[in-house]
């Protein structure tokens, strides 16, 4: 394409680096394909062993506030505007039509230059709460979509700029809904998953087979689990479970997981909002763990808005204990019945065409 074409077919999509941001990127890539629409991916190199769906991609210089002394402040502010003029140089050169950004400070500079630019621009909010890098641009950008019906913390004044899309889910998600729950038999095996988000989480690696342990040995002994554990937490996990003589099957990453979501009598993980979405997409009861440091308690909302529904249950990770969880699966696994409702609740919840919806948004916006 000539240097300062438009393309009236070009979407530039903007997410950070991690599964939460790229995995409703790529379905709304998808969608958008489907259309007819082309389209860039800005990000940063944490994506770089992402295949992502895109024409090409763009690695934009970004910063997450970090510190707030005065030395950490002016080299995130630096950064940020050197990712901002190389995003203001992007778009002059590729001229989208819509610029669709996914949160995450790496999604600041391409929608500050495309609003100084004056191009349309779309933020997705897969939280249930504002972000600190989307309360900054929600002002600035044409449209809002979210991944939940409501935003706690929402201007009021931008309400009318706000739809709710649902957050879109991968086409593995898609496909593993199609896969009815299976109540667990009263003496049967129970099928646990096990994971902490796209990069793990120690504290599963720590509490989950310790609660195991304090189980009676009859439902020990029909545990069947999956687990995702950090390549340094590996071999404690797994010498754990030898000891304990529970099967499972444990990495660090499952490309697969969607399908190992949908195999699962009950999850245990964190509450990332692309996790929620996929629960509730799949439809499978959960006990959700919140990220408890995260100045926005994203998490923590996300897992209240499924428990809400009945489809989880929420431990801040200061009530997270190997007794407390040992307790809950023992209670859990005395009631099928009960796990079943869960995961009817959890998929009553779930938004299977978001990306579909998204992508409306995204044409409406750029009149396309």
């Amino acid at each position: 394409m000539p240097a300062g074409e438009k393309s009236s077919k070009l979407a530039l999509l903007c997410a950070g680096g991690t599964g939460g941001h790229l995995f409703p990127a790529e379905a709304l890539a998808i969608a958008l394909a489907k259309r007819g629409v082309t389209v860039d991916l800005a990000t940063d190199t944490r994506a770089a062993h992402f295949k992502f769906p895109a024409r090409a991609v763009h690695l934009i210089p970004s910063a997450t506030v970090r510190g707030r002394d005065p030395l950490s402040l002016a080299r995130t502010v630096a950064l940020l505007a050197r990712g901002t003029l190389k995003a203001w140089m992007l778009i002059g050169r590729i001229r989208p039509a819509v610029v669709v950004g996914f949160g995450g400070y790496p999604t600041v500079p391409p929608l500050l230059a495309a609003s100084w630019r004056g191009v349309p621009t779309v933020l997705h909010e897969q939280n249930g709460v504002m972000g600190r890098a989307n309360r900054l641009l929600a002002s600035r950008v044409t449209q809002i979509a979210t991944g939940f019906p409501t935003l706690t913390n929402l201007d009021a004044r931008l309400q009318n700029k706000v739809a709710f899309t649902g957050n879109p889910v991968r086409p593995q998600v898609i496909e593993a809904a199609a896969t009815p729950y299976a109540q667990p038999a009263p003496d049967g095996l129970l099928h646990l998953l096990v994971f902490g988000g796209s990069q793990g989480a120690h504290v599963m690696a720590e509490i989950v087979p310790a609660a195991f342990e304090r189980l009676a040995p009859e439902l020990r002994a029909r545990l069947r689990v999956v687990q995702q554990a950090r390549a340094e937490d590996l071999e404690a996990v797994q010498s754990a479970y030898a000891r304990l003589g529970v099967k499972a099957d444990c990495a660090p990453f499952f490309s697969d997981l969607p399908k190992r979501m949908a195999a699962a009598h009950l999850i245990v993980s964190r509450s990332g909002a692309s996790t929620v979405a996929e629960l509730a997409a799949i439809g499978r009861p959960a006990i959700l763990v919140p990220l408890p440091h995260a100045l926005d308690q994203d998490q923590a909302a996300n897992a209240g808005m499924l428990e809400a529904a009945g489809g989880a249950l929420r431990l801040m990770q200061r009530d997270f204990t190997p007794e407390r969880l040992a307790a809950e699966i023992a209670q859990l696994a005395a009631e099928p019945g009960r796990l079943t409702r869960m995961a009817a609740s959890a998929k009553s919840t779930g938004t299977l065409n978001a990306a579909e919806q998204l992508a409306d948004v995204v044409m409406e916006t750029a009149r396309l």
